[in-house]
C-alpha cells in the first residue's frame, strides 16, 4: 500500500514523504471540516489546525487504526473544540444559477432548496448527532470507522444515528410544512 510507505517514511523523517501524504488527505480533510463548521473559512481554520497536528504528531499514529480514522478523530475534534468556543451563527449563502437551455429550471431550482433544507437541519442537530450524520452519509465512513474516529461504543453510534435519522425527518417535515424558520 503506498499510503502506509509514505506514513512509515514520515515517521522515519522523511518530510517530503510527510508533505506528499498532507497533500494526498488535505481536501479530505477540509472537506469534513466544512461538513462540521458549515463556513468556509472556519472549515479552512480547522484544515491548517488539522494539518499541522497531523505533521507534528505523525510519530503518535500506530498501524492498529486505519490512517483515515486517525485523520478523521483529529478533525472531528478539533472541529468540536471550534464549535463549542465559537456560537454557531447562520449565514444565508447567495446562489448564482446558470442554465442551460435544455434543463428544467424549476428541477434546478427544488433540487438547490431541497439541498439547503437538508444542510440546515444538519447544522440543527446536536453536536454528536451532526457528527456522526457527517461522517456516515457525507463522508461515507463504516459504522465501525464512525465508532474509532469519535472514540465511541458501535451501539452509540447506531443509536445517534438512529436518533438522527429521525430528528432529520422530523425537520424536513416542518420545512415541507413550511413551519421552520431559520
Amino acid at each position: 500500500m503506498v499510503e502506509l510507505g509514505l506514513i512509515r517514511a514520515a515517521q522515519s523523517g522523511d518530510r517530503d514523504a510527510l508533505i506528499t501524504l498532507l497533500r494526498d488527505i488535505e481536501q479530505h480533510v477540509y472537506r469534513t471540516a466544512y461538513y462540521i463548521l458549515n463556513n468556509e473559512q472556519d472549515a479552512l481554520d480547522a484544515a491548517q489546525e488539522a494539518l499541522i497536528r497531523i505533521y507534528t504528531r505523525i510519530d503518535s499514529y500506530e498501524e492498529k487504526a486505519q490512517f483515515k480514522t486517525w485523520v478523521q478523530r483529529i478533525v472531528t475534534n478539533i472541529c468540536i473544540d471550534k464549535f463549542r468556543r465559537n456560537k454557531p451563527t447562520v449565514s444565508i449563502d447567495e446562489h448564482d444559477f446558470v442554465f442551460q437551455d435544455k434543463q428544467d429550471v424549476e428541477h434546478v431550482v427544488l433540487t438547490s432548496y431541497m439541498a439547503d433544507d437538508i444542510r440546515e437541519a444538519i447544522n440543527k442537530l446536536p453536536e454528536h448527532h451532526k457528527s456522526v450524520v457527517v461522517l456516515r452519509y457525507l463522508q461515507d465512513f463504516s459504522y465501525s470507522e464512525i465508532a474509532e474516529s469519535l472514540d465511541l461504543p458501535l451501539n452509540t453510534v447506531k443509536s445517534y444515528l438512529f436518533r438522527a435519522r429521525q430528528q432529520l425527518q422530523s425537520l424536513l417535515q416542518d420545512y415541507q410544512k413550511g413551519g421552520v424558520s431559520g
